[in-house]
């Protein structure tokens, strides 16, 4: 019984040894696959639009401020607070937009990144489990360490599963 027990503590630390252990750039993965460059270029092009839209309401506020300041000396009161009442609400708006619009491509920037996210987490884990890698660790999560000797970079194949170059 002691010697069984003595094979099995000498056997543990190289059966531990034996496992594999794996990392990845995840962020390198991303910015090479299509998806990424697509989603790019249409949240670049509403943050496009909706800065035209905003500009738009901005010169029209200008135009109305500057309008108002020229005659305001010969207006009558009630006109002047009328006048006053809606550049301030023509302000609330814009900023309203600016914070609508920010919450929007937010929002849809999650939405569009979730879904290549996905896609790189499935192909690490269908690269972990064809490998037989206990841990595929991603280097650019912020690990402090990884020592390259004893765990295997799965870049590469990742890229391969998801068929990028």
């Amino acid at each position: 019984m002691k010697k069984l027990l003595l094979m099995f503590l000498m056997c543990a630390p190289i059966a531990a040894f034996a496992q594999k252990f794996g990392h990845v750039n995840a962020q390198e993965i991303i910015q090479v696959m299509p998806d990424y460059t697509k989603a790019k270029n249409e949240i670049d092009a509403l943050q496009k639009q909706y800065e035209d839209d905003l500009k738009s309401m901005q010169d029209e506020l200008t135009k109305k401020s500057q309008a108002y300041e020229k005659e305001q000396a010969t207006l009558p009161d009630n006109i002047k607070q009328r006048r006053e009442q809606e550049l301030q609400e023509m302000y609330q708006k814009i900023q309203q937009s600016y914070q609508d619009n920010q919450q929007a491509l937010a929002k849809a920037s999650q939405e569009k990144m979730q879904a290549i996210t996905t896609k790189v987490i499935d192909a690490i884990k269908q690269v972990g489990q064809a490998g037989g890698y206990v841990y595929i660790m991603d280097v650019a999560g912020g690990v402090p360490y990884i020592s390259t000797t004893l765990s295997t970079d799965v870049t590469a194949d990742v890229k391969a599963k998801l068929g990028l170059k």
